[in-house]
């Protein structure tokens, strides 16, 4: 783990990232910070414990993500860390990435070409309809808009086995949204 001090050094050293990066990578930087920011403004986070990474543009066998222990409102498009789908850090950047993240988003960005961003939060709502028996219900306008396209997976604890990932691309299929039961 990085002491404080030695984070601000590090981040410092990464505001040049701009200049080492194609322009659609940076672009992609950009917006994923923004996604980040959104996320921690309209308080989806769960602290530093969950993770929102988006595919590399022209490099899909690589994705962008938060550095573990940032809040979200700290993400800026410099300090994004690049991995591979196997959660392989594409570079020394000296920042750590959650262990978990690399098996959900791994998954899902290797086994979903056409995904380009993966969010993964733990918003009170989410857990509260995770927590029913029947998961998301059909009894609102609301629900009908992603009705269809939510899937299952039941929680298995953090997700650190590598095992994991085959279930949840099965569990996921082709839906859009998954919510993972407790």
């Amino acid at each position: 783990m990085v002491d404080n001090e030695s984070l601000k050094q590090l981040l410092a050293q990464r505001k040049a990232q701009k200049d080492l990066v194609s322009n659609a990578e940076w672009e992609a930087r950009v917006e994923l910070a923004a996604c980040y920011r959104l996320i921690a403004h309209f308080r989806m986070t769960d602290w530093i414990y969950n993770h929102i990474s988006a595919r590399v543009p022209g490099d899909h066998g690589y994705y962008l993500i938060n550095p573990f222990g940032l809040l979200y409102e700290e993400v800026s498009a410099s300090n994004l860390v690049k991995v591979d789908v196997h959660g392989r850090l594409s570079e020394d950047a000296g920042l750590d990435v959650n262990p978990a993240a690399f098996v959900i988003h791994g998954a899902i960005h290797m086994a979903r070409p056409e995904v380009g961003c993966v969010l993964h939060t733990h918003t009170a709502a989410g857990v509260g309809v995770a927590a029913q028996a029947h998961g998301l219900l059909p009894i609102s306008q609301n629900a009908f808009k992603v009705y269809e396209r939510v899937a299952y997976h039941d929680f298995e604890g953090i997700a650190l086995d590598d095992d994991e990932q085959q279930r949840l691309v099965a569990d996921i299929g082709t839906k859009d949204v998954l919510l993972i039961f407790p």
